[in-house]
């Protein structure tokens, strides 16, 4: 035999390629424990490799990897003809419809989104093992077919009738194969194979027929995932069929109900007016949503986001159709959930430079385009710099200076605000060392940086934090960690061991936006907090509303009764601060004293002694 044979065609062998270990722990771990051989692969070339020593029956492939993404990988598969069968399942945590076209354009049979539920995975590795089992059957059936019928030419009566027979199961089992291939396995609705041939049929028709129109919808359920976390995925498995019933009673005839995966589902309405119907038919979705599932086991409500394009023959193919329906459904979503949103072209516009700029901040980190700024936080007792706050900033080879407010929201959403969090405290604490030793600030001069929520919760949090310190020997009482109420609440039990260990490292500890977050109090007495720091938008309130001095007054007597003291944020002229001044307020930073500066700059700013 030669090495490429499967060493056993009865127990299926599964590839797992992800650069992430614990992705592959968990896939490698379910899948053997349902019976499943697997093999794992840190990247592309791996893989490779891997597949031309052994041909596995069905590939988990990653996205994004080092060196060689998942879409290359793919293309060199299907580009020889020893591996170019293999299944390929893309997996990915960006939920972006560009990257799923993307996907199946390279010759990926199905895309499984981060983080993985164990029964999706179990249900489309199932699905395509049994299609290529299909196929293989179909494949042996027509060998054995010609076989006999040349051994039995002599008993023609014969072969004719175990042809028909084998004939008949053939045509059974191709029927079987056409319909699952363009079928849901678990609602029976149409999958997105059956829906993007019928949006390529509308789409010929409207080129021939200039006048016929119809709409695409997309359709996303509202926070399905807190129902399979808390009920549990059968639950959801059984939701996602009562709700495709439901749609189904609201369809014409020639109209298409498709579920393209997970929480998902996308609508075909045949012969559309104007944008009008589909904008009531939208709402009929939302109104029928609105009445509650009653499940087997329980009760559930649901509301759903969707997003409306109207079709026609401007289009070139199915898959822009569905990317625009995708993008509309997003901005339903981002304006507060429960409704629909009409595509327009500026929403692509927003949503490819958007993408441009997601490409962009991956690069940014290895191609140093990142600057950190420092801004002074001022004693108001003494009117002398205490510190700074170290803020980061973006320097695009092609852009400029692009604004935290564009691209932090981008950064969060992807996970890079981790490393670029990461990235700041090593920069911020090495500068404050810097001026140490250059004796241009005295040594009781702090630093502090923002701990994002995704860095909170890293494993590994407090090595990145000791190594940012200690290795270049800064006192760790200059050091100020600000964190938000929110990354504190979303797991208590373990930020309080965290900050408790923080604590002992006589590391300083600041809530940021004090009072925009959580409205419970109880926490300051958990945690060992050292700062509260007000967020600017009561600053700001003062003018307008002098009676908002007694919030603020609040929050200061509030610190200063826990022990704590009170930063305020944004002071920018010397009323604000003669205010702050009265009510009793610590520190206090803004544009009054200086905006945020390169390090040079602060290092002018400091040569002229400030005072204020």
């Amino acid at each position: 035999m030669s090495k490429t044979t499967k060493l056993n065609a009865e127990k299926k062998d599964i590839l797992i390629v992800d650069d992430t270990p614990n992705n592959l722990r968990f896939l490698a771990t379910i899948l053997s424990d349902q019976g499943y051989s697997v093999r794992k692969a840190l990247d592309g070339q791996m893989a490779i490799t891997a597949c031309q020593n052994l041909v596995p029956d069905l590939i988990l492939l990653d996205i994004l990897m080092p060196e060689m993404d998942g879409y290359a990988v793919c293309q060199l598969l299907k580009s020889s003809e020893h591996t170019r069968k293999i299944p390929v399942i893309f997996l990915s945590a960006i939920d972006d419809v560009l990257d799923k076209v993307k996907a199946f354009e390279v010759g990926g049979v199905d895309y499984i989104t981060k983080p993985f539920q164990a029964e999706e995975v179990f249900i489309r590795v199932e699905n395509q093992l049994s299609l290529r089992a299909a196929e293989q059957k179909i494949l042996d059936l027509n060998i054995e077919l010609e076989k006999r019928v040349q051994e039995r030419t002599l008993q023609l009566e014969l072969a004719n009738q175990e042809l028909k027979r084998e004939l008949n199961e053939r045509q059974e089992l191709q029927n079987q194969l056409l319909y699952r291939a363009l079928h849901d396995p678990l609602t029976n609705l149409s999958n997105r194979t059956l829906f993007m041939e019928r949006l390529d049929d509308a789409l010929k028709l409207a080129k021939f027929k200039s006048d016929y129109q119809f709409a695409v919808l997309f359709l996303d359920c509202d926070r399905f995932k807190v129902i399979n976390d808390s009920l549990g995925h059968l639950v959801g498995d059984e939701l996602l069929i009562a709700i495709g019933k439901r749609l189904q009673t609201l369809m014409k005839f020639t109209d298409v109900l498709a579920r393209l995966g997970g929480d998902e589902f996308a609508i075909f309405l045949d012969t559309v007016t104007d944008i009008s119907y589909a904008k009531r038919f939208a709402d009929t979705i939302l109104q029928g949503l609105s009445a509650p599932f009653k499940l087997s086991r329980t009760e559930v409500f649901i509301s759903a986001s969707i997003g409306i394009v109207l079709g026609n023959k401007n289009y070139n193919n199915p898959q822009e159709l569905l990317r625009d329906a995708d993008t509309a459904m997003y901005r339903a979503k981002s304006q507060g959930k429960s409704r629909y949103c009409v595509f327009t072209y500026d929403m692509y516009q927003q949503a490819i430079k958007l993408l441009q700029l997601e490409n962009d901040l991956k690069r940014a980190i290895e191609r140093q385009e990142f600057i950190v700024y420092y801004q002074p936080i001022v004693s108001l007792s003494t009117g002398r710099i205490s510190g700074f706050e170290a803020l980061v900033r973006w320097q695009h080879p092609s852009l400029g200076m692009v604004s935290p407010v564009e691209f932090i929201p981008v950064a969060e959403e992807t996970g890079l605000i981790a490393s670029i969090d990461t990235w700041v405290l090593k920069t911020a604490c090495r500068q404050l060392r810097n001026w140490q030793e250059q004796k241009v600030i005295d040594e009781d001069v702090s630093i502090s940086v923002n701990l994002s929520v995704r860095l909170f919760s890293q494993p590994n949090l407090l090595e990145i934090i000791d190594q940012a310190w200690r290795k270049i020997q800064l006192n760790p009482q200059n050091l100020k960690l600000e964190i938000t109420e929110s990354a504190i609440m979303d797991n208590s039990e373990a930020a309080a061991v965290i900050l408790q260990q923080l604590r002992k490292c006589q590391i300083q500890l600041s809530i940021d936006d004090f009072g925009t977050g959580y409205s419970s109090l109880s926490y300051l007495h958990r945690f060992p907090v050292n700062i509260l720091k007000i967020d600017q938008s009561f600053i700001n309130a003062v003018e307008p509303n002098p009676r908002n001095t007694g919030l603020i007054s609040t929050i200061i007597n509030l610190a200063h009764t826990s022990e704590m003291k009170a930063i305020a944020e944004g002071i920018e002229t010397p009323e604000k601060l003669a205010q702050l001044r009265d009510l009793g307020c610590d520190f206090g930073q803004g544009y009054l004293f200086s905006k945020p500066l390169a390090a040079k700059s602060i290092v002018d700013l400091l040569a002229s002694a400030p005072q204020w």
